[in-house]
């Protein structure tokens, strides 16, 4: 699963996941998001419907990862007049500090056995009283991933040395194809010093 195989998927069209609009859980809580300064970021932005809504509401500080060179390309083209800068990188090798990191269909695209790094990374690129938020499937699927599923009870065990879990309950305003299988997050970072002896 390495930008050549969503650089392939994208180009292909193989983009079963896409809604083709911005998640409703996330809108709603951008909505109350009320600074519009906050530094954002959205690893594995895909077609970024979230980073059209926060433009089209002024934000002004918005980055998007993603390792497919096709649609870093086009996503650039499509945002060259807006402030989102669209990055063609990896998650993993990106670094900068932010206020917050909308969490939408990327957790569930890399393989469980980087779970724990995509959670330290995490921790080591939000601002102390940042926030982690967006979704997370609540389900397992039959077929090999990606995507891959989950559940709270993981959840809690993953992320709970690095975070505080301000918020982890069922989705009640999912997009209608995902009816009953999100979760909403809503983690902050703990204090580095806490959390030194597990780096």
């Amino acid at each position: 699963m390495d930008s050549q195989y969503w650089n392939n998927r994208y180009v292909n069209g193989d983009t079963g996941w896409d809604m083709g609009a911005v998640s409703p859980p996330l809108k709603e809580y951008i909505d109350q998001v009320h600074n519009r300064d906050v530094r954002i970021l959205i690893p594995g932005g895909g077609n970024s419907y979230e980073a059209t809504y926060l433009a089209g509401q002024a934000f002004s500080d918005v980055t998007v990862l993603d390792v497919a060179p096709a649609l870093v390309e086009q996503l650039q083209k499509t945002f060259a007049r807006t402030r989102v800068k669209v990055l063609e990188e990896d998650f993993f090798s990106h670094t900068g500090t932010y206020d917050l990191i909308l969490e939408q269909t990327f957790f569930c695209a890399i393989a469980p056995s980087r779970r724990a790094d995509y959670v330290k990374h995490m921790h080591s690129l939000i601002k102390p009283g940042g926030h982690l938020a967006g979704v997370l499937f609540n389900r397992s699927f039959e077929k090999e991933g990606p995507p891959f599923g989950g559940s709270e009870a993981e959840y809690r065990e993953l992320f709970t040395p690095y975070f505080d879990i301000k918020t982890l309950y069922p989705c009640y305003n999912s997009h209608p194809a995902r009816q009953g299988c999100e979760l909403f997050i809503n983690f902050m970072p703990k204090l580095k010093r806490l959390c030194a002896d597990s780096y």
